[in-house]
């Protein structure tokens, strides 16, 4: 008769790895690459279909060919899924306090774990101060617009705010959305 010479920790530790390993595999089907678990929940690159198997709960569906979405609701943020083809390629959290404080927040937290930002705002010549750059987003005439790219990843992040999405933080993967976006174009 064999023993169990390990001692009572490592059986543990073995029996949390095989139970991790377990979930993270049923996350996803075969073939289908996690490129970034977004907000703890969205797996970007993931089948659309296991996450509503999942992840019940959406607030609104929308089907458009092979173009589809799902929205969630966080609290007051509203969390959108989009994938084409089955696919995700991109996840979004629209917040639903839209302030410079948020907005500062965030911005900072990202530079902290991505770096610095790319900086693609866009403002009239005469907006000079915080609060006309305010003021030019929720009239239309502007817009704030951070990305960061890390290096070696098939994905971006963006933070922006403008007056028709509001503030909002997303997740693309480049060549899912870069595909969705060449098919729509030739109307397919």
């Amino acid at each position: 008769m064999e023993t169990n010479k390990r001692s009572p920790a490592a059986r543990m530790l073995r029996w949390v790895l095989m139970m991790g390993l377990l979930l993270a595999g049923s996350h996803l089907s075969a073939g289908e690459p996690c490129l970034k678990l977004v907000f703890n929940e969205y797996c970007l690159g993931g089948d659309i279909d296991q996450l509503m198997l999942q992840r019940k709960g959406y607030v609104h569906q929308e089907q458009e060919g092979e173009r589809r979405a799902l929205i969630y609701a966080d609290d007051r943020d509203l969390i959108y899924v989009l994938a084409f083809q089955g696919r995700i390629y991109k996840v979004v959290r629209k917040y639903g306090s839209e302030t410079l404080i948020t907005f500062e927040d965030l911005l900072r937290l990202l530079n902290d774990k991505y770096g610095p930002s790319s900086d693609e705002s866009r403002y009239p010549a005469y907006v000079r101060s915080q609060a006309s750059k305010i003021g030019a987003i929720r009239r239309g005439d502007g817009r704030e617009r951070h990305s960061w790219r890390p290096q070696g990843q098939p994905w971006l992040v963006r933070l922006s705010w403008t007056r028709e999405l509001g503030l909002a933080l997303e997740y693309v993967a480049d060549q899912l959305a870069n595909e969705q976006s060449r098919l729509q174009a030739e109307g397919l």
